[in-house]
């Protein structure tokens, strides 16, 4: 054979075509033994060139693609049928070979059992389920699969389980990326050690064959690749290629799954640079391998990258093919390739580049090499195939079988070395492709494996220049989409920035490069040579500067824009992402003093490029009006380091800061910012549409804040405190628009204002000074004090759930930092601010999640209304914060009305920002707050409490923080030259405080009150004005003074920049010529800010006088100064607070206090009443009139609504219902009276104009559920549990029903049972009722309104008019009294006898009715319509069980079965018993009565045939007994036995004619006792054994002639036994017959209980029956005595029965005939039956009686375990594992969501499962989501979840992945919803589902 083989591969020729296919198979293995043979000899030269040779044939890359085409070829390739067979074969004999002969699975194994699994690494795709554990991580991309994740110990630990977006892999066994102790049991052994060497032979032939094997690869891939055409997108041509290779590529992949020993083979195969070479070079005679190479050298080229040796393609300087391709070659090529680059973006010809000509400057000064972006050259076939992975945009296979190999450490080098090398190549595809989402997680996939090892990081950073690489790719990525920035100066600007609009920018597809970057900036070692290499920084600031005012906004001033650009997302995402993520990285390793340096130059370079960024924009003084951008990266770079280095690294400030000028620049525009902030609160900016609202609220958002607001308002304190403070205050009221309010003129004209937003402004700019004042984030608190205030601020606005707390606390968005969600301090600061409010209900059924509430020692002293305003996004939550606090104030007692937000102390600032307080030191600032207070004071308008609020908060910050002490008290008389030019003489605001101002000099319009009443007195106030003639400007002048400060420092710092002020801008600011209505007025002041106090107190508690200060009654206030009275309270509280501060603070304001309060001050200067003021007053009184009105008309709507409630009583909630009497009490009036909720009269009901009950009808399957064992059943979580319905409720009576159909009549056996134990239906009621004409226009009206409420109209579905519960038909009232009148209550007289004549003879008239059915009323048809109704509420296959469709005898069998499923159902709402007695909830809203009178009514519609009528049986003896066996061929009818005792009792009722009298209802309830206690005992002697039945049979004969022998149950019982004696029944003593028999031992106790219980469900059901039919209260009584209460209570206990003895059920038998008679001919009915089937008599006798309540399936207590089940199993009906699992919690099944696999007839699985399993109600729980979803006819509702984490949270849609336990409340709450049928009440939401579910 050896020989032949040899022959065959040793010729050239091909092997022979005819061999048989059998033959050829042995061939391959001979072939293949023959080879290894050849090839283990030391001399293996010929053996391995026959291997080659036979390699050559059987892989020739002429084959693949072009066989398809070229017939010939595919024919003498030999395998036949087309290329599919020709790969096959390939891969076949690569088996064949590898295995040397043996079977491959075999080789597979032993290969196996060398593998050294050290690491898992099981790679995973997208939407698997795996787990990340944050104890164990050190890397934060740390992740683990469910298998290693279950085998480890991580109890305890901060795990989620999360669902993988792009893919992953394991990270078990790797120590770099997590802790040894959460490795898993299979990982834990280091088990390289035991694991034997590979022998050398097994693997020997793969070295061989895998390099041939995988150049193959590669040739296809090259011979498939076309380059795109310019239009026509080829992703088709891509993926027709890649699904011809499917096999080869899952080949592959399969030997990376056979572990260590052949991962160490294909690595050495795949980075062998000799192999490569040897076969690749495409020289040598082969034409195939030639035109192969060729195509690689296009494919190239282009992608616009050069191969070294082509250097003549782009005259670049000598390629140095020795060296790295990456090392530098000399800067001369960058600017030579600049222009070719743009040439080979294609998309670069794509319009939009009107915008402005991009500009690629800054690039030629890099000294990076342009030979990062465009050359390439592949050494082996690892960089090779990576090449082709990434041009075919990274196939799914590919992308795994790289991965899988990651395990081998040598491999994983490399492939990251050659991951870097193609760095540029993965950008410029990226940027093209049309699917970069799916390539974007992809390339993340393999990059996430790659970068989050530090060690391997570092190595690559090291060789590879890794950092260099990736700071130029993302550049060059931006460079393609940048515009002219429009910011400042249009025309001239120089600077660019990122086109937002662009699908890069739009679509994030920058993401997987950045990704990248933050996670190598968070290894420390690589984070550091970026932070020293002074290049990179350099080309960083230049990115970031990219950024820098991207997406400006301009104010549209006159329409509305047509188009609302949604650019922002892009914007702050990309803000977020690029610029500050890795901002945040290269911050946390700047926590030391050792890193200062690198701190010094991020610092440097940022400044260097603002100045840039300054000089590009043409920046001078003042920023460009209504234009805002929120994007300033480099101004939040700089502020961020800044903070970092005082707070951490102990630098001195003042040595990064730049000179005063810079500061004035940088200042400019995160003020801007601020001033636009409150622009669009002030609804300034309506005409640019939302999304200006969008980014106002997205700035301040929680993942956005401490990356945008929080630097910008640092950036600004770090100004304000090293620049002149008057510059910096007039620079802020300047910026907000608002400096001509501040005037003390009643009237003044605002030039670039309007009036209506003036005063919100006002309100911005001190609210901003406050926040800039107060905050203390980055100016001196630590960590956890941050952590503490953001948490009390986001608790105050409103309860929080855990997980919404962590959302909303801006946490340090670099997952290194320290902070991570959920880290220890989190929660310890958590607990000790917060108190858990555990989940719960409210009566609406509207579910609570676990939250969290502030404590009350927070409210009193930590709630700081300052961080709620800097935190709010929206506006209401600060009012909501207000809200709480003001709750807790009343309900603590400590303060009863409005209160003002607290003054809360501030933490002490850093010794470094000392400055910042010289703001509220600074005469501008004093002249502003004293204005205010006057204008506030006079009642001006524009003002508010607000400012009011702020201006005080302003003037407490100033007091705490005031700089020293005074020192002597004369220091407020200084010299005269400080004097004349000031209103204030000092800048300490303690001193100033107290200095009154007399006259000011303002300039007012002609109109104002001011001029007119000057006139007289002016010239004798000219000499005192031109005493203060310099002061009295000072107001006006802040934008003057503003400009000289700034002229000064300019001169200062260059000569040159003497013309920077621009008239342009100054001319707006009212010069004095350009308003010539403007006139100078002078004012008489004579105030100070502490008299304007005072009055304010007078004038804000409404009396004169009322400020007295409380030093002077105890002087010990000075002495210990916190009270706590003046803690909380409103503006009275913070005057007096502040008055008190500044008396302590010095003697003289003390003094000047006293004094004020001794003269007896009016609370108005006494002037006359202006107009204005006058004005004001009317006002006053009109409001106060309004006011008056409205009380008197909410009085009037209050008396209204409360006689309302008294009618409909809280008709919300179902439960605590009382609903409205359908009936009036008084029993003399003879009719009842209803009341229309529609038209609102009130009437009795009559045939002509009926009135109906509102009522819901549905179908319902849940007495089915009941099962006759307590255990509940229990979702199945294992294959081996099943629920298996045989034992449900339903499922018995199927069983039963159709056995007697087998043997008896049809019609005689649809009168022995009851259906609608599945799919019955249920009547339910809110009680109200209406015309029944008044309902039909109801329901037109609702027809034709549009809206439509989630119901449908067309099926009869609507809401009740009054209480809006949920129903779909109406259930006539029959006319008559409602109470039952004395007539039909009266005890009778008559024997029981004549009531049996009775009740047989009414049963006998047909239709006796008192509304003839010939004649049509509307009664009569509106009866018809709602029996319509009922039939159609249940499925046909719920109410056709007769063997004759359509026979009358099953309409008969429904309907009163309907009755019987609403009195069980009833019965089960009681829980199972009626021991509660009462009209309990479920008794209270009956409309039992009414759903009788339509039943009867149509039930004797159909008379029984008298001798069929099952009454005779029992009350009469039948003469001859063998008559009935006459006739054999008809089928028996069914003994009276084997009847349902409680359907008769049904049947005979609705049988009689309605109302029912009391006598004959006690008659039929004694005749069918007898019958029930006869089948009792019948069972008894069924269920014993032989030796009890004889004892049983002698005991009771003996007794029989006693005198109460009839009511004795030992001597019925023994009668029985002997009459049944004669029949078969107790013949088949068998082995079978054991099992049924109980073992226990009967005695007399045990019996009589068995006999009780087997009554009592009648009992309860014929009692309730009696409640509703006569309107008796059932009687509450112990469990153990509820059978002798209910009979005595239904009249079966004879009066003068004695309590003393034990009670023996068979005292209550009243025989209508001699009972041995009757039972005897009962019984001969049963033997003549078991005379043929004795097996089955037995089984009909027994009944299971006693059935307990319905239930839900028990869940678990983890969701885990039912997840790990359930999401991985497959549907029983398609096979697949469904996308969206469901389980049913009523029967456990499983089912596809949505699945159209599953669909029947249109309808999806689901939808049918709620049809076949609750007729039309199913309750599933979705498996992926957590939740429960609720399925009701053709309507669903999500539900909510019954699994809650340990913070008593939902997590919907497991997005959080914590561990989720189940909570019983809310479980026992859904059963309970289930099982009282309220679904529909209690869930608001619901939506129509299409049957789609």
């Amino acid at each position: 054979m050896a020989a032949a083989a040899a022959a065959a591969v040793g010729g050239p020729q091909p092997p022979q075509p005819e061999l048989p296919a059998p033959g050829l198979a042995l061939d391959k293995a001979a072939t293949a033994a023959h080879l290894k043979a050849a090839l283990s000899r030391p001399d293996n030269r010929a053996g391995a060139e026959e291997l080659q040779a036979l390699l050559e044939r059987v892989l020739s890359a002429e084959r693949p693609l072009a066989a398809a085409a070229d017939g010939e070829e595919a024919a003498a390739a030999g395998g036949g049928g087309g290329p599919g067979a020709a790969e096959e074969e390939a891969l076949e004999w690569c088996k064949c070979l590898l295995a040397g002969g043996g079977g491959y699975d075999e080789f597979c194994a032993a290969v196996r059992a060398y593998d050294p699994a050290a690491l898992c690494g099981l790679v995973w795709t997208a939407n698997f389920v795996a787990y990340r554990c944050r104890t164990c991580g050190i890397s934060p991309c740390m992740s683990l699969c469910a298998e290693c994740f279950h085998q480890g110990d991580h109890t305890g630990h901060d795990f989620n389980m999360f669902r993988s977006q792009a893919g992953g892999a394991c990270d078990c066994g790797d120590s770099n990326v997590m802790r040894e102790s959460g490795f898993c049991k299979r990982h834990q052994i280091k088990s390289s050690s035991n694991i034997p060497c590979v022998p050398k032979d097994l693997l020997m032939m793969s070295e061989f064959v895998l390099p041939r094997f995988i150049f193959c690869l590669i040739q296809y891939l090259r011979e498939g690749y076309n380059e795109p055409a310019a239009d026509v997108p080829s992703e088709k041509d891509l993926n027709k290629v890649l699904q011809l290779l499917e096999p080869q590529i899952s080949f592959l992949e399969d030997l990376t799954k056979m572990g260590g020993a052949m991962r160490s083979v294909l690595t050495q195969v795949l980075t062998n640079q000799q192999n490569y070479k040897d076969l690749t070079s495409g020289l040598g005679e082969n034409a195939c391998a030639k035109k192969s190479h060729e195509k690689y050298l296009i494919a190239l080229k282009s992608s616009g990258l050069t191969y070294p040796e082509d250097k003549l393609v782009y005259g670049l300087q000598e390629p140095s093919a020795g060296t790295s391709t990456l090392a530098v070659q000399g800067f001369a090529g960058a600017t030579g390739t600049l222009g070719q680059l743009d040439s080979s973006d294609e998309e670069d010809q794509d319009g939009s580049q009107g915008l402005g000509k991009r500009k690629r400057v800054k690039l030629s000064s890099s000294t990076k090499d342009q030979s990062i972006m465009d050359v390439l050259k592949h050494k082996s076939f690892l960089e090779e195939l990576l090449f082709w992975t990434i041009k075919y945009e990274f196939p799914q296979k590919m992308v795994t079988f790289l991965l899988n190999m990651l395990p081998d450490q040598e491999y994983k080098v490399a492939f990251t070395k050659t991951f870097v090398q193609h760095y540029a190549f993965i950008m410029k595809t990226l940027k093209k492709s049309h699917e970069s989402d799916t390539m974007s997680n992809r390339i993340v996939h393999i990059s996430v494996q790659l970068f989050s090892n530090e060690e391997l990081a570092r190595q690559v950073t090291e060789e590879c220049q890794l950092l260099d690489i990736m700071v130029t790719v993302l550049l060059y990525m931006m460079e393609s989409c940048l515009i002219k920035s429009e910011l400042q100066d249009e025309e001239n600007s120089l600077h660019v920035v990122v086109n937002c609009g662009e699908a890069l920018l739009k679509n994030n597809t920058y993401w997987p490069l950045v990704s990248d970057f933050i996670n190598i900036l968070s290894h420390q070692s690589v984070a550091k040579r970026f932070l020293e290499d002074h290049g990179l920084l350099v080309t960083w600031m230049n990115f970031v500067s990219f950024f820098q005012g991207m997406n400006l906004n301009k104010r549209e001033l006159n329409e509305h824009v047509e188009f609302e650009s949604q650019t922002y997302y892009a914007a702050f995402a990309a803000e977020l992402e690029a610029c500050a993520q890795p901002m945040w990285g290269l911050l946390s390793h700047c926590k030391v003093r050792e890193t200062q340096e690198y701190t010094r130059n991020v610092v440097r370079y940022c400044l260097e490029a603002l100045q840039d960024w300054f000089d590009a924009i043409n920046f001078v003084d003042e920023p460009a009006p209504n234009q805002v951008t929120f994007h300033l990266p480099l101004h939040r770079y700089y502020a961020m380091f800044l903070s970092k280095a005082v707070k951490c690294q102990e630098l001195d400030l003042d040595s990064v800061l730049p000179d005063q000028e810079m500061l004035m620049k940088l200042m400019i525009h995160p003020l801007q910012i601020q001033a636009s902030l409150a622009e669009i609160h002030s609804n300034m900016w309506v005409r640019n549409g939302l999304q200006i609202k969008g980014q106002a609220m997205t700035y301040v958002q929680s993942h956005f804040c401490n990356s945008m607001i929080d630097p910008d308002i640092y950036l600004l304190q770090v100004c304000a405190s090293r620049l002149d403070p008057d510059y910096f205050i007039s620079s802020v009221f300047e910026r907000f628009k608002v400096v001509d309010l501040l005037t003390m003129a009643s009237q003044h004209q605002n030039t670039v204002l309007d009036a209506e937003h003036e005063r919100s402004m006002l309100e911005g700019a001190l609210t901003f000074l406050v926040i800039l004042l107060s905050l203390r984030l980055h100016l001196g608190m630590s960590d956890d004090e941050i952590l503490r205030a953001e948490m009390v601020a986001q608790l105050c606005m409103n309860d929080r759930t855990h997980s919404s707390l962590l959302d909303l606390i801006p946490e340090n968005p670099n997952p290194k930092s320290g902070i991570i969600p959920g880290s220890y301090s989190f929660e310890s600061v958590l607990s000790a601010v917060a108190d858990f409010k555990a989940p719960v209900f409210e009566p609406g059924g509207s579910m609570q999640q676990g939250m969290y509430t502030p404590k009350a020692e927070v409210w009193d002293q930590e709630f700081d209304p300052v961080m709620v305003i800097l935190r709010t996004v929206y506006r209401r939550d600060v009012q909501s914060a207000m809200d709480r606090y003001t709750a807790f104030l009343k309900q603590s007692g400590k303060f009863p009305g409005n209160p003002w937000p607290p003054y809360k102390k501030r933490t002490p600032l850093h010794p470094s920002y000392k400055g910042l307080m010289r703001l509220l030191h600074c005469k501008t600032l004093h002249i502003v707050l004293f204005t205010l207070l006057y204008k506030i004071l006079m009642d001006h308008q524009n003002l508010s409490e607000h400012v009011l609020c702020m201006v005080l908060y302003l003037i407490e910050l100033g007091l705490e923080n005031s700089a020293e002490e005074e020192s002597d008290e004369e220091a407020s008389v200084c010299g005269p030259e400080r004097c004349h030019d000031s209103w204030f003489p000092g800048s300490n605001l303690v001193s100033n405080m107290r200095h009154f101002i007399n006259y000011v000099r303002v300039r007012v319009p002609e109109t104002a009150p001011e001029v007119k009443r000057d006139s007289p007195a002016s010239t004798s106030s000219d000499s005192l004005s031109s005493l203060h003639n310099s002061g009295t400007a000072q107001v006006f002048s802040l934008v003057a003074e503003r400009r000289k400060k700034f002229q000064e420092i300019i001169n200062r710092s260059s000569s040159e920049a003497n013309q920077v002020v621009r008239p342009k801008t100054s001319n707006k600011w009212s010069a004095p010529g350009s308003a010539p209505q403007l006139t100078t007025a002078i004012l008489e002041i004579k105030e100070s800010i502490l008299s304007l106090l005072i009055k304010l107190h007078h004038k804000l508690s409404g009396k004169q006088n009322s400020y007295y200060p409380p030093w002077l009654d105890d002087i010990e206030i000075l002495i210990q100064p916190e009270i706590p009275k003046y803690n909380h309270g409103d503006g009275i509280t913070a005057v007096e607070r502040i008055l008190l501060k500044a008396a302590l603070q010095s003697r003289m304001n003390k003094r000047i206090i006293e004094e004020i309060c001794r003269k007896v001050t009016p609370p108005v200067p006494p002037k006359k009443i202006t107009a204005a003021e006058k004005k004001t007053l009317d006002k006053e009184e009109r409001r106060q009139k309004a006011r008056e009105r409205q009380q008197k008309l909410l009085a009037e709507f209050a008396s209204r609504q409360k006689s309302f409630m008294e009618t409909a009583m809280d008709v919300d909630s179902p439960e605590n219902d009382i609903p409205m009497e359908i009936a009036t009490a008084e029993p003399q009036v003879s009719e009842a009276v209803y009341d229309c909720v529609i038209c609102g009269q009130s009437g009795p009901s009559s045939e002509d104009r009926p009135t109906g009950l509102v009522v819901l009808l549905q179908a319902s399957s849940v007495l089915g559920q009941c099962r006759d064992n307590i255990e509940p059943k229990k979702l199945p979580i294992t294959e081996e549990e099943q629920i298996y319905p045989w034992d449900t409720c339903a499922a018995v009576h199927d069983v039963r029903l159709s056995l007697l159909q087998r043997y008896f009549k049809d019609s005689s056996c649809l009168l022995a049972v009851s259906i609608g134990w599945e799919g019955g239906v249920y009547v339910q009621t809110c009680g109200h009722t209406l015309h029944i004409d008044c309902h039909k226009s109801y329901m037109e009206s609702l027809r034709n309104d549009q809206v439509l409420q989630g119901f449908s109209v067309d099926k009869g579905e609507f809401t009740c008019p009054l209480c809006r519960q949920f129903a779909n038909s109406v259930l006539p009232c029959y006319p008559g009294s409602n109470v039952e009148s004395n007539l039909w209550q009266r005890p009778s007289n008559k024997s029981i006898q004549d009531l049996i004549k009775e009740v047989e003879e009414l049963q006998g008239r047909p239709g006796a009715f008192p509304v003839s059915i010939s004649s049509e009323t509307n009664l009569s048809k509106e009866m018809e319509s709602v029996m319509k109704d009922i039939k159609n509420t249940t499925q046909k296959k719920y109410r056709d069980y007769s063997k004759t469709p359509g026979s009358p005898d099953n309409d008969f069998l429904f309907m009163y079965s309907v009755a019987r499923t609403n009195l069980e159902l009833e019965l089960i709402h009681r829980g199972g018993n009626l021991c509660s007695g009462g009209a309990s909830t479920a008794g209270k809203r009956s409309c039992l009565n009414q759903l009788f009178h339509v039943l009867a009514l149509h039930m004797r519609l159909y008379s029984i045939d008298s001798e069929y009528n099952p009454w005779r049986k029992l009350t009469q003896l039948v003469e001859e007994m063998n008559s009935q066996q006459g006739n054999e061929e008809q089928q028996p009818e069914v003994p009276i036995l084997y009847h349902d005792v409680t359907s008769l009792l049904l049947i005979q009722i609705l049988m009689m004619p309605q109302p029912l009298r009391k006598d004959h209802f006690a008659c039929i309830v004694k005749v069918l006792f007898t019958l029930l206690y006869t089948q009792a005992l019948v069972a008894l002697s069924v269920k014993c054994n032989e030796e009890d039945r004889l004892a049983w049979k002698h005991t009771g004969a003996l007794k029989k002639n006693a005198c109460d022998a009839e009511k004795s149950y030992e001597v019925l019982l023994s009668f029985v036994i002997s009459e049944l004696s004669k029949g078969k029944l107790y013949h088949e003593e068998g082995a079978q017959e054991c099992a049924m028999v109980s073992p226990i031992a009967w005695s007399p106790e045990s019996m009589e209980k068995y006999l009780q219980d087997f009554c009592l469900p009648f009992l309860r059901i014929t009692s309730l029956l009696q409640h509703h039919l006569f309107g008796e209260d059932l009687p509450s009584c112990q469990e153990e005595e509820e059978f002798s209460v209910l009979s005595s209570c239904l009249g079966l206990l004879p009066t003068f029965y004695q309590t003393k003895h034990p009670f023996i059920s068979a005292s209550c038998l009243d025989w209508p005939v001699p009972a041995f008679d009757i039972i005897s001919q009962w019984c001969f009915e049963i033997n003549s039956f078991t005379e043929r089937h004795a097996e089955q008599g037995k089984a009909l006798l027994i009944q299971e009686s006693r059935w307990k309540l319905p239930h839900l399936l028990q869940l678990p207590e983890n969701y885990n375990t039912i997840f790990q089940y359930y999401h991985r199993k497959t549907c029983s009906v398609c096979t697949k594992v469904p996308k969206d699992p469901a389980v049913c919690l009523v029967c456990g099944t499983f089912v596809c969501l949505k699945g159209l696999c599953c669909k029947q007839q249109s309808y999806c699985e689901c939808v049918l499962h709620s049809q076949n399993c609750g007729a039309g109600t199913g309750i599933f729980l979705l498996i992926n989501a957590s939740v429960i979803i609720i399925i009701r006819g053709h309507r669903f509702c999500l539900w909510g979840s019954v699994y809650l984490d340990a913070h008593g949270e939902e997590d919907r849609d497991l997005r959080r992945g914590k561990p989720l336990y189940i909570c019983k409340e809310r479980y026992k709450v859904l059963e309970q919803q289930w099982i009282s049928h309220t679904f529909d009440h209690i869930n608001k939401r619901w939506g129509p589902h299409y049957n789609g579910l």
